[in-house]
């Protein structure tokens, strides 16, 4: 199994010319020009003081890119982060790895996923390796800080065992370049490195999700170690919409072609929300089971959500056709609440959350932080009006 070690930096002051020469070598941050400041979406309130706030973007759009609703910024580009893996897994659907290794929606489902690490999804997974002759021991997303689940965590501790990587969140989306290399008989070491066939491979599956071509795609390095791709917000609530209801990608779009694997992957994901990320307070786990086979939440690290709207009666509109929404808070939310408050009330406005799931939603909604005694003590508020685009204008 590979070794995970932290390497230690022992920095040698530098001379003047040689500090010039590393900062030239650095790449140029590029500024956000000219983009306005994001709305503030949720506060942080103390006893009627305001300590803190979340500024953010939202919009929904259709399957036809038509934007629904917005607030903020819907050409904001952001990493995609977690949420490309519902469609990066396309890459092994389309290659035929569903039939070649007999993959149940499950297991589709965990390579979609940003998993807690607990033993429901790694007995998942390594049914997988079982049966297709993948070792787990190939996997190269590390384990530092998993498992997520908190429970999990503690119970390994106790009994001595560290976290292996096939906890860690992205060991899912890491086993589709794996079994890719099983399936067309590629090498599989160093399957997370760009010029690897399976990374070309998965690339491909998000430039087609996104109507660009490969070249075009803006690449950074993610946490796990494998490529993330850059789109606008409004790209990424379209590409949610696809997921939502494949059959609406309009007639002309080439991306028609993609339907049946985007349907695949839309019901593997909706039968098993546990799979998704977890059972214990994981919000796109939590707002699926609060509203079964209504909805799809796949959240990104630095507080972005893509959300996946099925087609179907809404609260308060007469509108029944599928839709995504993409939210991005400013600040990266370290704290979950800002992205919690914001992402359950944006669901509520657009009536896509009923009374009962907002029951069932109501931690999420207003995030209550408690003192040592169990008083509460501070709350995150949500406080916006996503109005539809047609009363902006008019």
């Amino acid at each position: 199994m590979p070794s995970y070690r932290r390497s230690i930096d022992v920095t040698v002051p530098a001379s003047p010319a040689r500090r010039t020469a590393a900062t030239s070598a650095r790449p140029a941050v590029r500024p956000a020009r000219g983009r306005a400041v994001p709305p503030i979406l949720v506060r942080q309130v103390r006893n009627g003081i305001e300590e803190s706030v979340h500024r953010g973007d939202i919009v929904e759009v259709d399957a036809a890119g038509r934007v629904i609703r917005q607030l903020g910024d819907p050409d904001r580009v952001v990493a995609l982060r977690s949420t490309v893996k519902p469609f990066g897994v396309l890459a092994l659907i389309e290659a035929g790895g569903v039939e070649a290794f007999d993959l149940e929606p499950a297991e589709i489902a965990i390579l979609a996923s940003s998993h807690s690490g607990e033993d429901l999804h790694v007995r998942t997974l390594q049914g997988i390796y079982r049966r297709t002759g993948v070792s787990q021991s190939l996997l190269a997303c590390g384990s530092e800080g998993m498992p997520l689940d908190p429970l999990t965590a503690a119970r390994l501790a106790r009994d001595g065992e560290k976290a292996g990587p096939v906890r860690h969140m992205c060991s899912g989306q890491h086993t589709v370049s794996l079994l890719l290399s099983r399936l067309r008989g590629w090498d599989p070491t160093e399957y997370w490195k760009p010029s690897h066939p399976s990374q070309i491979a998965y690339r491909a599956a998000v430039a087609s999700v996104f109507a660009t071509p490969t070249a075009n795609l803006r690449t950074a390095i993610d946490g796990c170690g494998i490529e993330t791709y850059a789109f606008p917000l409004r790209e990424i609530a379209r590409a949610f919409a696809m997921l939502a209801d494949p059959q609406s990608i309009p007639a002309s779009d080439p991306r028609t072609a993609l339907a049946p694997s985007l349907t695949r992957v839309r019901d593997a994901m909706l039968a098993n929300p546990e799979l998704i990320g977890g059972r214990h307070d994981r919000l796109d786990t939590s707002m699926m089971k609060a509203a079964p086979g209504r909805l799809i939440s796949k959240s990104g690290m630095e507080a972005l959500r893509g959300v996946a709207i099925l087609p179907g009666p809404r609260i308060g509109t007469q509108s029944t056709a599928a839709s995504g929404m993409a939210l991005k808070i400013e600040d990266g939310d370290g704290h979950d609440r800002g992205t919690w408050a914001a992402s359950v009330e944006a669901l509520r406005q657009v009536g896509a959350l009923d009374g009962g799931a907002l029951r069932d939603l109501a931690r999420y909604h207003r995030v209550v932080s408690l003192d040592p005694h169990g008083r509460a003590a501070a709350e995150a508020v949500a406080q916006f009006d996503l109005v539809p685009v047609g009363e902006l204008i008019g």
